[in-house]
Protein backbone atom coordinates (compact mmCIF):
# COMPACT_ATOMS: atom_id res chain seq x y z
CA UNK A 1 0.00 0.00 0.00
CA UNK A 2 1.20 2.99 -0.16
CA UNK A 3 0.77 5.83 2.13
CA UNK A 4 0.08 9.56 2.01
CA UNK A 5 3.45 10.69 3.14
CA UNK A 6 4.77 13.90 0.92
CA UNK A 7 8.65 14.24 0.05
CA UNK A 8 9.00 17.68 1.67
CA UNK A 9 11.17 20.60 0.36
CA UNK A 10 13.64 21.46 -0.82
CA UNK A 11 14.00 17.60 -2.02
CA UNK A 12 10.93 16.92 -3.09
CA UNK A 13 11.73 18.35 -6.90
CA UNK A 14 14.83 15.95 -7.01
CA UNK A 15 12.89 13.06 -5.38
CA UNK A 16 9.70 14.09 -7.92
CA UNK A 17 11.52 13.85 -10.70
CA UNK A 18 13.68 10.10 -9.87
CA UNK A 19 10.15 9.05 -9.24
CA UNK A 20 10.01 8.20 -5.56
CA UNK A 21 7.29 8.06 -2.84
CA UNK A 22 7.17 6.93 0.77
CA UNK A 23 5.71 3.49 1.44
CA UNK A 24 5.49 1.06 4.18
CA UNK A 25 7.80 -1.53 3.75
CA UNK A 26 6.04 -4.65 4.33
CA UNK A 27 7.62 -7.96 4.41
CA UNK A 28 5.73 -11.41 4.75
CA UNK A 29 7.34 -13.37 7.44
CA UNK A 30 8.89 -10.28 9.59
CA UNK A 31 7.46 -9.29 12.41
CA UNK A 32 8.59 -6.11 14.15
CA UNK A 33 5.85 -6.11 17.26
CA UNK A 34 8.43 -7.64 19.29
CA UNK A 35 11.33 -5.24 18.36
CA UNK A 36 8.59 -1.98 18.59
CA UNK A 37 7.47 -2.86 21.78
CA UNK A 38 10.84 -2.66 23.99
CA UNK A 39 11.82 0.63 21.97
CA UNK A 40 10.65 3.83 21.48
CA UNK A 41 7.23 3.26 19.85
CA UNK A 42 7.88 6.75 17.17
CA UNK A 43 10.94 3.44 15.82
CA UNK A 44 7.73 2.03 14.22
CA UNK A 45 7.94 5.66 12.25
CA UNK A 46 10.95 3.92 9.76
CA UNK A 47 8.56 1.28 8.60
CA UNK A 48 7.80 4.18 6.03
CA UNK A 49 10.93 4.34 3.29
CA UNK A 50 11.38 5.73 0.46
CA UNK A 51 10.52 3.38 -2.78
CA UNK A 52 11.40 3.43 -6.32
CA UNK A 53 8.21 3.90 -8.21
CA UNK A 54 9.54 1.03 -10.68
CA UNK A 55 9.02 -1.11 -7.26
CA UNK A 56 5.87 -2.50 -6.87
CA UNK A 57 6.73 -3.96 -2.82
CA UNK A 58 8.87 -4.65 -0.14
CA UNK A 59 9.06 -8.14 -1.80
CA UNK A 60 10.06 -6.68 -4.84
CA UNK A 61 12.90 -5.52 -3.02
CA UNK A 62 13.91 -8.22 -1.19
CA UNK A 63 13.70 -10.56 -3.97
CA UNK A 64 15.84 -8.31 -6.32
CA UNK A 65 18.56 -8.10 -3.78
CA UNK A 66 18.87 -11.87 -2.88
CA UNK A 67 19.23 -12.57 -6.49
CA UNK A 68 21.69 -10.01 -7.02
CA UNK A 69 23.73 -11.35 -4.93
CA UNK A 70 23.76 -14.28 -5.98
CA UNK A 71 24.14 -13.37 -9.40
CA UNK A 72 27.02 -11.51 -8.93
CA UNK A 73 28.46 -13.94 -6.72
CA UNK A 74 28.30 -16.71 -9.63
CA UNK A 75 29.57 -14.87 -12.34
CA UNK A 76 32.31 -13.17 -10.37
CA UNK A 77 31.14 -9.36 -10.30
CA UNK A 78 31.67 -6.82 -8.15
CA UNK A 79 28.61 -6.00 -6.01
CA UNK A 80 29.16 -3.63 -3.00
CA UNK A 81 26.50 -2.41 -0.51
CA UNK A 82 26.65 -0.52 1.97
CA UNK A 83 24.22 0.88 4.68
CA UNK A 84 23.47 4.32 5.55
CA UNK A 85 21.95 5.91 8.69
CA UNK A 86 22.70 8.25 11.84
CA UNK A 87 25.97 7.85 12.59
CA UNK A 88 27.27 7.48 8.49
CA UNK A 89 25.18 11.27 8.00
CA UNK A 90 27.09 12.31 11.12
CA UNK A 91 29.97 11.21 9.86
CA UNK A 92 29.16 13.14 6.06
CA UNK A 93 28.38 16.42 7.88
CA UNK A 94 31.76 16.24 9.90
CA UNK A 95 30.42 16.20 13.01
CA UNK A 96 31.80 13.96 16.27
CA UNK A 97 27.98 12.60 16.65
CA UNK A 98 28.76 9.84 14.41
CA UNK A 99 30.67 8.20 17.78
CA UNK A 100 27.68 6.18 19.09
CA UNK A 101 27.84 2.80 19.33
CA UNK A 102 31.39 2.71 18.59
CA UNK A 103 33.98 4.87 17.78
CA UNK A 104 34.06 5.96 14.44
CA UNK A 105 36.53 9.31 14.42
CA UNK A 106 38.70 10.72 16.18
CA UNK A 107 38.07 14.51 15.51
CA UNK A 108 36.73 16.53 13.02
CA UNK A 109 40.25 17.40 11.59
CA UNK A 110 40.44 13.30 11.18
CA UNK A 111 36.89 13.19 9.38
CA UNK A 112 37.67 16.35 6.74
CA UNK A 113 41.27 14.64 5.94
CA UNK A 114 39.73 11.06 5.17
CA UNK A 115 36.14 12.57 3.36
CA UNK A 116 37.49 12.23 -0.58
CA UNK A 117 38.70 8.31 0.07
CA UNK A 118 34.88 8.58 0.98
CA UNK A 119 33.66 10.58 -1.76
CA UNK A 120 35.70 7.95 -4.04
CA UNK A 121 34.21 5.16 -2.21
CA UNK A 122 30.68 6.29 -2.76
CA UNK A 123 30.88 6.63 -6.40
CA UNK A 124 32.13 3.44 -7.02
CA UNK A 125 29.31 2.54 -4.64
CA UNK A 126 26.75 3.79 -6.75
CA UNK A 127 28.30 2.67 -9.95
CA UNK A 128 28.79 -0.74 -8.97
CA UNK A 129 26.18 -1.94 -6.15
CA UNK A 130 23.43 -0.34 -3.46
CA UNK A 131 23.46 3.01 -1.54
CA UNK A 132 21.58 1.07 1.43
CA UNK A 133 20.27 4.26 2.78
CA UNK A 134 18.01 4.78 6.30
CA UNK A 135 14.86 7.28 4.57
CA UNK A 136 12.02 7.97 6.14
CA UNK A 137 9.88 11.27 6.61
CA UNK A 138 11.24 11.57 10.40
CA UNK A 139 14.78 12.04 9.21
CA UNK A 140 14.45 14.18 5.91
CA UNK A 141 14.96 17.19 8.28
CA UNK A 142 17.22 18.00 11.33
CA UNK A 143 15.87 18.28 14.62
CA UNK A 144 18.44 20.35 16.66
CA UNK A 145 17.89 22.14 19.42
CA UNK A 146 16.79 25.62 20.70
CA UNK A 147 20.26 26.08 21.85
CA UNK A 148 22.10 24.51 19.12
CA UNK A 149 19.81 26.23 16.42
CA UNK A 150 20.80 29.89 18.30
CA UNK A 151 24.42 28.88 18.96
CA UNK A 152 25.52 27.74 15.06
CA UNK A 153 22.05 28.95 13.07
CA UNK A 154 24.00 28.14 9.73
CA UNK A 155 24.54 24.20 10.81
CA UNK A 156 22.51 21.16 9.25
CA UNK A 157 21.76 18.98 11.41
CA UNK A 158 22.69 15.74 10.39
CA UNK A 159 20.31 13.58 8.58
CA UNK A 160 19.01 11.54 5.54
CA UNK A 161 18.37 15.01 3.86
CA UNK A 162 22.08 16.37 4.66
CA UNK A 163 23.44 13.16 3.10
CA UNK A 164 21.59 13.31 0.36
CA UNK A 165 22.87 16.64 -0.14
CA UNK A 166 26.27 15.57 0.46
CA UNK A 167 25.77 13.23 -2.28
CA UNK A 168 24.88 15.58 -4.81
CA UNK A 169 27.39 18.30 -3.78
CA UNK A 170 30.07 15.64 -4.60
CA UNK A 171 28.71 14.04 -7.69
CA UNK A 172 27.71 10.65 -6.37
CA UNK A 173 24.51 9.51 -8.41
CA UNK A 174 21.15 8.12 -6.36
CA UNK A 175 19.15 6.41 -8.10
CA UNK A 176 16.21 3.72 -8.71
CA UNK A 177 19.19 1.63 -10.16
CA UNK A 178 21.13 1.91 -7.07
CA UNK A 179 19.21 2.99 -4.10
CA UNK A 180 17.74 -0.04 -1.34
CA UNK A 181 15.94 0.62 1.54
CA UNK A 182 18.10 -0.14 4.25
CA UNK A 183 16.00 -2.57 6.19
CA UNK A 184 16.09 -4.75 3.41
CA UNK A 185 18.94 -5.45 3.79
CA UNK A 186 18.50 -6.61 7.17
CA UNK A 187 15.55 -8.59 6.13
CA UNK A 188 17.43 -10.38 3.43
CA UNK A 189 20.93 -11.44 5.65
CA UNK A 190 18.86 -12.69 8.46
CA UNK A 191 16.47 -14.58 6.24
CA UNK A 192 16.55 -18.35 6.51
CA UNK A 193 16.68 -18.47 3.01
CA UNK A 194 19.61 -16.32 2.32
CA UNK A 195 21.38 -18.61 4.73
CA UNK A 196 20.26 -21.51 2.87
CA UNK A 197 21.95 -20.00 -0.41
CA UNK A 198 25.03 -20.23 1.29
CA UNK A 199 25.32 -23.96 1.51
CA UNK A 200 28.48 -25.03 0.32
CA UNK A 201 29.93 -21.20 -0.29
CA UNK A 202 32.55 -19.93 0.84
CA UNK A 203 31.83 -17.26 3.11
CA UNK A 204 34.30 -14.51 4.56
CA UNK A 205 33.52 -12.42 7.90
CA UNK A 206 35.12 -9.76 7.98
CA UNK A 207 34.86 -8.29 11.42
CA UNK A 208 36.15 -7.27 15.20
CA UNK A 209 35.05 -10.27 16.91
CA UNK A 210 33.38 -13.51 16.14
CA UNK A 211 31.93 -16.71 17.81
CA UNK A 212 32.98 -19.21 15.44
CA UNK A 213 30.56 -22.01 16.91
CA UNK A 214 27.57 -19.39 16.94
CA UNK A 215 28.04 -18.38 13.86
CA UNK A 216 28.30 -21.74 12.35
CA UNK A 217 25.01 -22.42 14.37
CA UNK A 218 23.52 -19.82 12.56
CA UNK A 219 23.86 -21.20 9.62
CA UNK A 220 22.86 -24.67 10.42
CA UNK A 221 19.26 -23.47 11.43
CA UNK A 222 18.29 -23.14 8.19
CA UNK A 223 19.64 -26.18 7.10
CA UNK A 224 23.17 -24.77 5.43
CA UNK A 225 26.85 -25.29 6.24
CA UNK A 226 28.73 -22.89 3.99
CA UNK A 227 32.79 -22.78 4.66
CA UNK A 228 33.51 -19.59 6.79
CA UNK A 229 36.57 -17.73 7.07
CA UNK A 230 36.99 -15.30 9.80
CA UNK A 231 39.21 -12.04 9.07
CA UNK A 232 39.75 -9.65 12.14
CA UNK A 233 39.44 -6.09 11.79
CA UNK A 234 40.13 -2.95 14.28
CA UNK A 235 36.92 -2.73 16.34
CA UNK A 236 37.20 1.14 15.98
CA UNK A 237 38.35 4.05 13.65
CA UNK A 238 37.92 1.97 9.98
CA UNK A 239 36.22 5.11 8.97
CA UNK A 240 39.72 7.16 9.09
CA UNK A 241 42.01 4.41 9.24
CA UNK A 242 41.50 2.38 6.57
CA UNK A 243 44.05 3.53 4.26
CA UNK A 244 46.47 2.23 6.30
CA UNK A 245 44.52 -0.80 7.40
CA UNK A 246 43.74 -1.81 4.01
CA UNK A 247 46.23 -4.78 2.80
CA UNK A 248 46.32 -6.40 5.93
CA UNK A 249 43.19 -7.09 5.92
CA UNK A 250 42.21 -7.65 2.56
CA UNK A 251 45.60 -9.89 2.13
CA UNK A 252 43.65 -12.58 4.41
CA UNK A 253 40.18 -12.78 2.51
CA UNK A 254 40.67 -15.93 0.42
CA UNK A 255 40.57 -15.23 -3.12
CA UNK A 256 38.15 -18.07 -3.74
CA UNK A 257 35.62 -16.22 -1.07
CA UNK A 258 32.25 -16.46 -3.09
CA UNK A 259 30.91 -13.86 -0.63
CA UNK A 260 32.14 -11.29 2.32
CA UNK A 261 30.39 -9.80 5.22
CA UNK A 262 31.25 -7.22 6.73
CA UNK A 263 30.97 -5.32 10.27
CA UNK A 264 33.03 -2.23 10.26
CA UNK A 265 30.68 1.05 11.30
CA UNK A 266 30.97 3.80 8.97
CA UNK A 267 34.19 2.20 7.71
CA UNK A 268 32.29 -0.48 6.19
CA UNK A 269 31.93 1.62 3.31
CA UNK A 270 35.66 1.99 1.84
CA UNK A 271 35.98 -1.58 2.99
CA UNK A 272 32.76 -3.00 1.01
CA UNK A 273 33.87 -1.50 -1.88
CA UNK A 274 37.35 -2.34 -1.81
CA UNK A 275 36.67 -6.30 -1.14
CA UNK A 276 34.12 -6.37 -3.98
CA UNK A 277 36.67 -4.83 -6.62
CA UNK A 278 39.49 -6.65 -5.80
CA UNK A 279 38.07 -10.08 -5.19
CA UNK A 280 34.97 -9.77 -7.69
CA UNK A 281 32.28 -10.63 -5.36
CA UNK A 282 29.41 -8.93 -3.09
CA UNK A 283 30.69 -7.20 -0.41
CA UNK A 284 27.71 -6.42 2.13
CA UNK A 285 27.67 -4.07 5.35
CA UNK A 286 26.16 -6.81 7.90
CA UNK A 287 26.07 -4.63 10.70
CA UNK A 288 23.74 -5.95 13.44
CA UNK A 289 23.13 -9.25 11.44
CA UNK A 290 26.75 -9.75 12.39
CA UNK A 291 26.48 -9.22 16.14
CA UNK A 292 23.04 -11.73 15.56
CA UNK A 293 25.39 -14.74 14.21
CA UNK A 294 27.72 -14.19 17.45
CA UNK A 295 24.55 -14.19 19.53
CA UNK A 296 25.60 -11.00 20.73
CA UNK A 297 22.48 -8.41 19.83
CA UNK A 298 23.40 -6.62 22.95
CA UNK A 299 25.88 -4.77 21.15
CA UNK A 300 23.74 -3.07 19.27
CA UNK A 301 21.39 -2.34 22.08
CA UNK A 302 19.39 -5.43 21.38
CA UNK A 303 16.78 -6.17 18.43
CA UNK A 304 16.67 -4.74 15.00
CA UNK A 305 13.81 -3.81 12.70
CA UNK A 306 13.11 -6.60 10.15
CA UNK A 307 15.54 -9.00 11.66
CA UNK A 308 12.75 -11.43 13.38
CA UNK A 309 11.12 -13.81 10.93
CA UNK A 310 8.32 -15.48 11.89
CA UNK A 311 8.31 -19.25 11.54
CA UNK A 312 8.94 -20.64 9.15
CA UNK A 313 11.20 -17.94 7.51
CA UNK A 314 10.27 -16.90 4.32
CA UNK A 315 11.59 -14.12 1.65
CA UNK A 316 15.78 -12.60 0.78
Amino acid sequence: MEDSFSIPSPLAKGFGEKGFSFRHLELAGIDNSGVIAVNDPTIAEQEICLFSEGVSSGQEYLDRFHRHIEEASRNRRPFPCARFADGEYAFYAESLECNGLYRQAESVSAIREVLPMHVAALKQLSALGRIAALIFPGNLGGRRSAFKRILHPWKKEPSAASFLEFLNRNGIEFSAGNYLPFYVVYACLSSADFRRSLDGKHVCIVNSDYDEGNCRRWFERAGSRPRLTFVSIAAEYVATRWSSMKEDVLGKVPADADLCLVGAGVGALPVCVDAAVRFSIPAIDAGHVLNMMNGREDKSNGMRLYTIWKEPASGG
